[in-house]
């Protein structure tokens, strides 16, 4: 801000000249001091210059809230844009309506795939927008060592960008068992976000006791994996703030709102993490989380200040967070503290969005360096077999509305050569193809509780690494879903009997597309659809939300990678043989 403009903003609020924009006749939600005022809302230069007085010169442009409750901007304190198969303006498009102005991104999935050029895409199409972009530089490319993904980002990496304006710092320190063993390249990168004065969010599924105090020691300053009341109480006493996730598969508010308390509550956050169109556009974006907890009964005031103030001081973002002199106009108008239905958005004092309409348009960004990324090598039906030396195997078994799965032991058959051979068991081939340094790995293993059969389903939006990820009963359908992936240059494709019955091309690094959100929805249902009537996935499971998890090894207990079956508490591969 120069001189000049911060003479302006002085002018409006004593009252000498016209403000760009008055929202006359609100009810002010002040997140400071829980309580509601009437006030007329003077915006300068897209911040909030004052809240005016009657003798007041006429604004140049006014707007009649008609005793509305006017409130910050709502901000989302951990996302991964790609999860929800779209792009940032594509994104933007979907979630601002429903009051979101500003988002906290971990590009990791893109990065993932394409490293550097995966991040600086997201910088580019989250550029000129409505939403409010900022990064994470992630911190996990790969998440382990012991799979192949596009990059490798360390310190020397990440240093290219870290410094830049709209990076907060380093994103989910998913190696905690890195962290705890003092391992001397995660020790550098901590090292590089202090020497930047940048935060360090977290990823500590289960962590507690020593383990804790170390991970928290090392500079990490947020958590959203907490499953209980009782973690939350743990991370919020060494000064770690938790963030509430309500994503279209993690559902995590209900079971931590009990842990939220007078006493702690500035130290907790809402985020969505990773959601999907039809979530966004059913339910909306952060505003689903705040109605979920005041449902719950959750005071509205502190509901409002987790999605508000309470992100913007965890992140340094002073210019934002509630409705106050000197703050960005980022602002939210609705009827209902208890229900928060948006009517209408104002983002940096312009006017984006009325009863659902977004009102602007976004840049189309070209894919540029992010596109085509399907390396695979010497793939064939035969590199789906599985041979067993025992009939006794270990089993990633599902849990339902959770990507935390368990170690299942059964029994199964084999054929006169010694493959698995499916039976009457709920249990399914899955498989992860090697899809970036064309190296031909293929891991296999098998997944319990998933009730598919007679065909398959595969998706290279697989986390973190995201290679070609496919489940099904026989090699066949699986061979074809996972050869018509890498035809179509990544996406989702469902087959039966030979035939296929759904794919959506995912053109953006094999993870999102530029088209609306209502055709990618209405494709994912539609795909999700035929994988629970006509392949018998189980109702209370997400076909394609609870497969793409499936080779995450950073989430407990089993899960599946190129290099094969990967023990997330041992953090090493098992075979898939449990003698």
């Amino acid at each position: 801000m120069d001189k000049q403009t911060l003479k302006h903003r002085i002018d409006v609020a004593m009252g000498r000249v016209p403000a760009d924009l008055c929202i006359a006749n609100c009810q002010v939600v002040d997140v400071y001091n829980k309580s509601v005022f009437p006030a007329n809302v003077l915006i300068a230069d897209g911040y909030i210059a004052g809240f005016g007085a009657p003798d007041f010169p006429r604004a140049r442009e006014n707007f009649d809230a008609k005793g509305l409750f006017l409130a910050p901007g709502l901000i989302d304190s951990h996302v991964h844009i790609e999860s929800s198969h779209l792009s940032p303006g594509e994104f933007s498009r979907l979630v601002v309506p429903f009051g979101t102005t500003t988002v906290i991104a971990d590009p990791h999935e893109i990065c993932n795939v394409c490293g550097l050029d995966g991040f600086d895409y997201m910088l580019r199409a989250s550029e000129n927008i409505a939403l409010q972009v900022f990064l994470q530089v992630p911190s996990c490319v790969p998440c382990t060592p012991f799979e192949h993904a596009g990059a490798v980002m360390d310190a020397a990496e990440i240093a290219k960008r870290i410094g830049l304006k709209r990076v907060l710092g380093l994103g989910e320190l998913m190696n905690f068992v890195g962290v705890c063993a003092a391992d001397d390249g995660i020790l550098d990168k901590l090292m590089l976000a202090e020497r930047c004065d940048k935060m360090v969010d977290g990823h500590s599924p289960g962590l507690a006791g020593a383990m804790l105090d170390a991970y928290a020691g090392s500079g990490v300053r947020t958590d959203h994996e907490c499953a209980t009341p009782e973690e939350l109480l743990d991370r919020t006493r060494r000064g770690i703030y938790v963030m509430l996730r309500q994503g279209t598969s993690c559902h995590d508010v209900l079971n931590l709102l009990p842990g939220v308390t007078e006493a702690n509550e500035r130290f907790c956050l809402f985020c969505t993490d990773d959601r999907q169109p039809a979530s966004l556009i059913d339910k909306g974006h952060i505003a689903n989380n705040i109605r979920l907890a005041v449902g719950a009964g959750l005071d509205p005031f502190i509901a409002l200040r987790m999605a508000t103030i309470n992100v913007a001081e965890c992140y340094g973002l002073r210019d934002r967070g509630a409705v106050a002199p000197g703050k960005r106009a980022d602002l939210i108008l609705f009827e209902n503290m208890n229900e928060l239905w948006t009517l209408d958005v104002w983002i940096a004092g312009k006017h984006v969005a009325n009863k659902g309409r977004y009102l602007v348009e976004n840049p189309r960004v070209e894919p540029v360096g992010v596109s085509g990324r399907m390396n695979v090598k010497d793939f064939s039906e035969a590199r789906l077999a599985l041979p067993l030396a025992s009939d006794r195997v270990r089993t990633i078994r599902l849990t339902p509305g959770s990507v935390v799965t368990e170690e299942g032991i059964a029994v199964v058959q084999r054929d006169a050569e010694g493959h698995w051979v499916r039976d009457v068991q709920d249990i399914v081939k899955i498989a992860v193809v090697e899809r970036h340094r064309g190296t031909g790995d293929v891991g296999v293993g098998l997944l319990e509780g998933y009730g598919l059969k007679g065909g398959a389903i595969a998706t290279s939006v697989a986390h973190d690494s995201h290679n070609i990820i496919v489940a099904g009963d026989n090699d066949h359908d699986m061979a074809l879903a996972v050869e018509q992936l890498i035809s179509m240059g990544g996406g989702l494709v469902i087959v039966r009997n030979g035939e296929i019955l759904g794919s959506l091309v995912h053109e953006i690094a094999g993870l999102m597309t530029d088209r609306p959100g209502e055709y990618v929805a209405q494709h994912i249902n539609s795909i999700c659809k035929r994988a629970w009537y006509d392949l018998g996935v189980h109702e209370d499971i997400d076909p394609l939300m609870a497969l793409c998890f499936m080779a995450l090894p950073v989430i407990p207990k089993l899960k599946i990678t190129d290099t094969g079956l990967f023990d997330v508490n041992a953090f090493h591969t098992v075979p898939v043989e449990a003698d």
